[in-house]
């Protein structure tokens, strides 16, 4: 059968390909294609999306693309760099003005089909630099957006000209944060497009069943099990379509796992019927010397995945494996934070994304069936393939484990630290609401408008702050505060007035050390009826003497999240932070407790 098609133009934004995910989820088939492809390719499709980008329209970036592909007799619609572009295209001006981060309000001044079945203030999401400040003939604004209460209206946060079937969004409808923005791209993808519902998702298993035997032909996969949800369905499957025979699995103590968690992965495959092709080997050691005196978080993720690597290389030599597959429990973000697809920005590395890995996918000897998924869709296909509720719903772990949660530090100040000049912009910020505000010393990782930033957090601190509050001054010092990407605020009662680096890297006492408060914040959180309702819930060590006391900082960051791809953070019971107070104390090396309360963007879930 012949479906109708959309075609969705990667211009290297982070949310480019969860774009078409929830065109799919339309029964509608969505294609990934490249802003370079030949103009005719592009005719079979019913209409196109320009996806958003780290490059800045302002500045002409990225706007190398084939030539006439806007120009098509097809309906096409924009989303942040690519609504710039539309504008651009048609003769309206981009600038680089007011930033915009998470969630934002929009106004919908003007209806249009675009916008059928919406009120006319609608929750979005936005991540961007770059604005449309004037429109070309025939366009209209079609909405405004402002974020918090006492700002200026954001300008043509949604733009149309209906003649041409043109259309353009400031922001992101296709992630889950946009409360109705399935409903607008239904609109675009039906009511503009006329496309027809006919793409199903039934026989998806099938399809990669299918695929694997195709890749893989007469050989065998070696599979690096960590025994979270990804690789734990990358296992099922392959074994659907190879057969036990054919598969192998490798669990690796990298010393960098939770309390426990390794016996409770191998118990865990035993029970699933894999324990006689599941090899463990115990290699903390091994990986604590290559992470030793390392600080920078790139290095850390680069070492973490490389030597993964090389435990599994020589394991596979050990038993006589060296001609399988090796097998991955890859998942999207994990390809598009990396900079896996050929115009994104790298975020941050992941473990099976380093440069080795990537020489072998090019060899054609690794194999990752979940690649093009996010963590949503891997627990729906889970389903299918019978796999318990209690593990597909588990927190997610990162690969490089506690390895990106304990944080490292050089001697001295970190370069670019200003704290009296971030203080001067900070005040007018949270005064008023009975806020103050404290830059440390230390960096963590962001993202904003789809680039990576490497910038400092702001400890927030004053008694009884609501958390609607706390948030909503989070993103605004964020967005006017330069060099800032992060806020957290202080759970105990001693005012911080200073904050001095701990210069060190990852060791086994720090490990231990986060090991044992990790445990304690995931015993509260099962404690409170809490682990389906937060998504994830890092706990992170800081390395930081406040107040002349102690030098580690602790940072709880629970988050709400779909796919990961955007987050929200979540606020824990005050029932909850006493115990955690209380426990906290038991630590001498504890210098305080925080909560993080800052969206992805323009932080990450993972501080590194």
């Amino acid at each position: 059968m012949n479906h109708d098609k959309i075609a969705v133009v990667d211009f290297g934004g982070q949310f480019c390909h969860l774009i078409a995910t929830k065109i799919r989820k339309l029964e509608v088939l969505a294609e990934i294609k490249d802003p370079n492809d030949p103009l005719e390719s592009f005719l079979e499709y019913k209409g196109i999306v320009l996806s958003g980008s780290p490059a800045l329209a302002s500045a002409g970036e990225g706007s190398q693309f084939t030539e006439g592909l806007i120009d098509l007799p097809l309906p096409v619609i924009g989303f942040c760099f690519g609504h710039q572009e539309i504008a651009k295209h048609y003769g309206g001006q981009v600038e680089f003005t007011a930033r915009e981060y998470g969630y934002a309000k929009l106004h919908i001044h003007q209806q249009a089909e675009i916008f059928h079945g919406l009120g006319p203030e609608e929750q979005v999401w936005m991540s961007h630099g770059d604005s449309v400040t004037r429109l070309g003939e025939g366009f209209i604004e079609l909405a405004s957006s402002t974020i918090g209460d006492d700002r200026e209206p954001h300008r043509n946060a949604a733009i149309a000209h209906p003649g041409l079937k043109r259309y353009g969004f400031q922001y992101h409808p296709e992630v889950d944060d946009t409360v109705h923005g399935s409903e607008m791209l239904a609109n675009f993808v039906f009511r503009i497009c006329g496309c027809r519902p006919t793409w199903k998702i039934d026989d998806y298993v099938a399809e990669q069943v299918e695929a694997i035997r195709r890749e893989v032909g007469d050989r065998s996969v070696f599979l690096l099990a960590s025994g979270g949800v990804d690789s734990t369905v990358t296992a099922r499957l392959i074994d659907r379509a190879l057969g036990a025979s054919r598969l192998q699995l490798l669990h690796i103590d990298n010393g960098l796992m939770r309390k426990g968690e390794s016996r409770r992965v191998v118990d865990r495959f035993r029970e699933y019927g894999m324990g006689d092709n599941l090899h463990f080997i115990d290699a903390s050691e091994t990986f604590l010397q290559a992470l030793a005196g390392v600080t920078e978080p790139e290095r850390k993720r680069q070492i973490i995945g490389t030597t993964f690597i090389d435990v599994f290389n020589s394991e596979a030599q050990r038993l006589d494996l060296e001609g399988f597959m090796l097998g991955q429990g890859t998942i999207y973000p994990d390809t598009i934070e990396t900079g896996g697809t050929k115009h994104a920005d790298v975020i941050k590395t992941h473990h099976n994304r380093v440069d080795v890995v990537e020489q072998m996918i090019a060899q054609g000897k690794v194999i990752e069936p979940l690649r093009e998924l996010y963590k949503s869709e891997v627990r729906e296909l889970g389903k299918q393939l019978e796999i318990s509720d209690d593990l597909l719903y588990r927190h997610p772990f990162p690969g490089p484990g506690l390895g990106i949660r304990v944080l490292c530090a050089a001697e001295g100040e970190p370069e670019g630290y200003d704290p009296e000049g971030a203080g001067a912009r900070l005040t007018p910020i949270l005064e008023p609401a009975g806020l103050e505000g404290m830059l440390l010393p230390i960096r963590s990782v962001g993202v904003k408008a789809d680039l990576r930033s490497y910038e400092f957090p702001v400890l927030l601190h004053g008694r009884g702050a609501e958390w609607q509050t706390l948030t909503t001054l989070t993103g605004r010092i964020c967005q006017e505060v330069p060099g800032v990407n992060r806020g957290i605020y202080n759970l105990l009662d001693e005012i911080p007035v200073e904050a001095k680096v701990q210069p060190g890297g990852i060791t086994r006492a720090r490990l231990d050390l986060l090991r044992e408060l990790d445990q304690l914040v995931m015993d509260g959180l099962r404690r409170h009826g809490l682990m389906a309702d937060i998504w994830q819930c890092p706990t992170v060590l800081v390395p930081l003497e406040i107040n002349g006391m102690g030098r580690e900082l602790v940072v709880l960051r629970p988050i709400l999240s779909e796919r990961g791809m955007t987050a929200a953070p979540a606020p824990l019971p005050e029932a909850l932070l006493d115990e955690l107070r209380q426990a906290v104390q038991d630590f001498p090396d504890v210098s305080g407790l925080a909560i993080d309360v800052t969206s992805k963007p323009p932080s990450t879930i993972e501080w590194e």
